[in-house]
């Protein structure tokens, strides 16, 4: 697994199929063909990218 956005694989599952990049400190998941990437804020809530 590689992160979509730096394409780095230092990535863990945080979910299902929700995955955290240790790279770039994002948060991404798969739903059918769309990737979606989330900021983790620093509250832990997450934003859309």
């Amino acid at each position: 697994m590689k992160c979509p956005l730096c394409g780095s694989s230092s990535v863990g599952k945080v979910g299902v199929e929700q995955y955290y990049c240790w790279n770039c400190f994002v948060e991404y998941q798969f739903q059918g063909d769309e990737t979606r990437v989330y900021s983790v804020e620093e509250d832990g809530s997450l934003m859309e990218i």
